[in-house]
C-alpha cells in the first residue's frame, strides 16, 4: 500500500497549513520520495536551491490529489468522507490526530484544525482549481510515464479547431513539381544510406570544430581549409515581384568589377599559370581541386543571397541574360555534374530541379534534356511520371527523344517493383508498352544505335526493315540527330537489363506490324519530324557543350564550332543585359582575332570534333584575319 493511502487511513491531513507566498511553490517529485523526506523538513516550506536536485515547480500544490476522489465524495477538511475521517475525529484516535497536527507545523507554529465552514470553503476552492487544471494534470500524469503522445495532442487540437486529421494530401495541395528539398542538397544525406554515417562524417566532425563560419549554408558545407569568408562585393537585390514570382539579380560592387576585369584578362590569356580555374584543374585530372573550387564559389554566392531569395519555393527567378547571374547557373551545373560522377544521382536531381526552377520557361541550360536521366538513375520514377503528366500539355515533352523513351522506361521499371499491388503493376506495364510504341514510331532512328550501344545484335527482320534500317538514322534532320546522340551517349546503359531488352523487343515487333498494316500514325510522325527539327535553339547547343558528350559535341553545327567558347560563359545570349561595360584596351580587335583561333585549337583538344571540320574552321579564321593575327602575334 502506498504512503498516500496510509496517510488517508490514518486521517492525516495534508496541505491545510496557511498558504503563504512561499507555500504555493514546491518541488514535484515521486510520492514515495516525498514521503521519505517528509520528516526531515516541514511542509509548506520551499526547498532550498542547494538542498539536492531541484524538481519541477508547480503553482497548484493540490495537483497531487486525484480529481476523481474529490468529485466522488464531499470533501471535509480537504479529505474524503468515510472511515478515514471518522477515525481521525474519534476520541480514541486522539494520538493519530496529534500526529496529523504535528505534520502540519509551519515555521515552528502549530495550526489548529479549521472550522467546518472554512474547511468546506477551502475544499470548494480546491475543486475549482482542480477543474481549471484538469488538462495540466493529465499532462503531468503523462510526464510521469514519459513524453505524451504527440499524435494525440495534434488530434485534440484538430478536433477543437474543426480541422481534418492528418492523412494523404489531396492532389491540389501537393508540392510544386520543382520544389527543392533542403536535405537532398547535401550529398552526405545520400551517401549515408550507402555507407553509413560513420564512414561519411568520421573525418568531417573534427575539422568542422576548428573554424566558425558566419552562417549556415545549404548548397555546400564549408571546409576548414578554405580562407575565412569576407564580403567580396557580391550581393543580390530584388528587382520586382509580380504574379507570385520574385525576380532577383546579383550585383557587383566597384571593387568586384575591377576583380572581374582582371579575371577576364587572365582567362583570355590562355595561360593556366595566371589563374587557377576549375575547368583547368579538371582537364589536368585534379578532380578534387576542381570540385573544391566550385564549392567555394557556391558558398560565396549563397552568402550573398537576398533575405527573400528561396532555394526551395520555386518562385524565385534569376534572368540568365544578366552576366552576373550566369556564374551561379554554371556553378550549380558543374556541382551537379560532380555529384553525378560521385555516385549521388538523388542529390544531382535536386540540383537539376533548382537550376530549372530559376528560369523554367526559357530553360537557358536546357535541363529538360537531363532531368529524366537523373530521375531514372535515382530510381525516382514517380517524379518523372508526374513531371511528364503536368508539363506535357504546355511543353510537349513527348517531342524530345529523351522524354519519349525515358517515361515509358520509368513506367516499366515501376511495374517491376514487387511491393506494388498487382493491379498497379499491370496498369503501369500497359502504359509503358503504349508509350514506347509511340516513341519508336516517332523516333525510329533511335533503335539501332541504342542496340549497338548496349552490345545487342538486332533481329534480322528488324535490322533489314525499311522503317528501322540504316536509312532511318541517315534521314533524320541534324537537330534531331544531335538530340538522339545526346540521349544515347548519356542514358544507353539504362536499357541493358535483360528484362528491359525483352520488353523492348516485344514492342518493336508490335510497331513493325502497325507499319506493315499502313497505320496512318506512321506517316503523321514522319511529317512531324521533317517540320519540327530543322534547327536546334541556342540553349540546346549550350547544354551540349556543357555535357561534354562526344557523340553530341561532334554533331554541333559549324556556326557553333567556329566561335570561341569560354568555359565561364559558353554561348552567351545575344540579348545580354549589361549592368556595367568592360573598358576597351589597346589592341582589342587584334586580341579577339588571336583568341578566336586559339580557342578553336583548344576546343579541338578538349572536344572531339572531327579533324576535317576543325582544320577547315581554323583555316577559315586564319584566312579572314591573317594580317591582323600576324600583327597581334608580333
Amino acid at each position: 500500500m502506498s504512503r498516500r493511502a496510509l496517510r488517508r487511513l490514518r486521517g492525516e491531513q495534508r496541505g491545510q497549513e496557511p498558504l503563504g507566498p512561499g507555500a504555493l511553490q514546491f518541488d514535484l517529485r515521486d510520492d514515495d520520495d516525498a514521503e521519505e523526506e517528509g520528516p526531515k523538513r516541514e511542509l509548506g516550506v520551499r526547498r532550498p536551491g542547494g538542498a539536492g536536485k531541484e524538481g519541477v515547480r508547480v503553482n497548484n500544490r493540490f495537483e497531487l490529489i486525484n480529481i476523481d476522489d474529490l468529485e466522488d465524495d464531499p470533501a471535509v477538511n480537504g479529505e474524503r468522507s468515510g472511515c478515514a475521517l471518522t477515525d481521525a475525529a474519534a476520541p480514541g484516535n486522539k494520538g493519530r490526530g496529534q500526529r496529523g497536527n504535528t505534520e502540519s507545523k509551519t515555521d515552528g507554529d502549530v495550526t489548529e484544525t479549521a472550522p467546518s465552514e472554512q474547511s468546506n470553503a477551502s475544499g470548494k476552492l480546491r475543486k475549482k482549481k482542480k477543474k481549471q487544471k484538469n488538462k495540466k494534470s493529465s499532462t503531468g500524469e503523462a510526464s510521469e510515464n514519459g513524453l505524451e503522445d504527440i499524435d494525440r495532442i495534434l488530434e485534440r487540437i484538430e478536433d477543437s479547431t474543426g480541422l481534418n486529421r492528418p492523412g494523404p494530401a489531396p492532389l491540389s495541395s501537393r508540392k510544386h513539381v520543382l520544389y527543392v528539398e533542403h536535405r537532398h542538397l547535401n550529398p552526405d544525406t545520400e551517401l549515408k544510406r550507402y555507407f553509413g554515417a560513420r564512414a561519411i562524417l568520421g573525418e568531417q566532425r573534427p575539422r568542422q570544430r576548428q573554424r566558425v563560419y558566419p552562417k549556415c549554408t545549404w548548397l555546400t558545407t564549408p571546409k576548414s581549409t578554405w580562407p575565412r569568408y569576407s564580403k567580396p562585393g557580391l550581393s543580390m537585390r530584388l528587382l520586382e515581384s509580380k504574379k507570385g514570382l520574385s525576380f532577383f539579380a546579383f550585383e557587383h560592387s566597384e571593387e568586384y568589377q575591377q576583380a572581374q576585369h582582371k579575371f577576364l584578362v587572365a582567362v583570355e590569356s590562355m595561360e593556366p599559370n595566371n589563374i587557377v580555374l576549375s575547368d583547368a584543374c579538371r582537364f589536368q585530372e585534379d578532380q578534387e581541386m576542381a570540385r573544391d573550387l566550385v564549392e567555394r564559389a557556391l558558398y560565396s554566392m549563397e552568402c550573398a543571397f537576398h533575405p527573400l531569395f528561396s532555394l526551395t519555393s520555386g518562385a524565385c527567378r534569376l534572368d540568365y541574360r544578366r552576366p552576373e547571374n550566369r556564374s551561379f547557373y554554371l556553378a550549380l551545373y558543374k556541382q551537379m555534374s560532380f555529384l553525378e560522377k560521385r555516385g549521388c544521382p538523388r542529390t544531382a536531381l535536386e540540383y537539376c530541379k533548382l537550376i530549372l526552377s530559376l528560369e523554367p520557361d526559357e530553360d537557358p541550360l536546357c535541363m529538360l534534356l537531363l532531368i529524366d536521366h537523373l530521375a531514372l538513375r535515382a530510381r525516382n520514377y514517380e517524379y518523372l511520371i508526374r513531371l511528364f503528366q503536368e508539363w506535357e500539355a504546355h511543353r510537349n515533352l513527348s517531342q524530345l527523344p529523351n522524354f519519349a523513351f525515358s517515361v515509358p522506361l520509368a513506367y516499366f521499371l515501376l511495374s517491376q517493383q514487387t511491393d506494388l499491388p498487382e493491379c498497379e503493376r499491370s496498369s503501369a506495364r500497359q502504359k509503358a508498352s503504349l508509350l514506347i510504341q509511340q516513341a519508336l514510331t516517332m523516333f525510329p532512328g533511335v533503335l539501332l544505335p541504342l542496340l549497338e550501344s548496349c552490345s545487342v545484335r538486332p533481329d534480322a527482320t528488324v535490322s533489314s526493315h525499311r522503317f528501322f534500317g540504316p536509312n532511318a538514322e541517315i534521314s533524320q534532320p541534324p537537330a534531331l540527330s544531335q538530340l538522339v546522340n545526346l540521349y544515347l551517349g548519356r542514358s544507353h546503359f539504362l536499357w541493358k537489363e535483360p528484362a528491359t531488352m525483352s520488353w523492348l523487343e516485344e514492342n518493336v515487333h508490335e510497331v513493325l506490324q502497325a507499319v506493315d498494316a499502313g497505320n496512318p500514325a506512321v506517316e503523321a510522325c514522319e511529317n512531324r519530324r521533317k517540320v519540327l527539327y530543322q534547327r536546334a535553339p541556342r540553349n540546346i547547343h549550350r547544354h551540349v557543350i556543357l555535357s561534354e558528350i562526344k557523340e553530341a559535341v561532334a554533331a554541333l553545327p559549324p556556326d557553333v564550332t567556329t566561335q570561341s567558347v569560354m568555359g565561364f560563359d559558353p554561348l552567351p545570349p545575344s540579348d545580354t543585359i549589361y549592368s556595367y561595360v568592360r573598358p576597351e584596351r589597346k589592341g582589342e580587335e587584334e586580341r579577339k582575332c588571336y583568341l578566336g583561333v586559339t580557342a578553336l585549337r583548344l576546343q579541338a583538344a578538349f572536344f572531339p570534333i572531327s579533324t576535317e571540320r576543325t582544320s577547315a574552321c581554323v583555316s577559315a579564321s586564319v584566312a579572314g584575319a591573317s594580317d591582323t593575327v600576324e600583327a597581334g602575334v608580333r
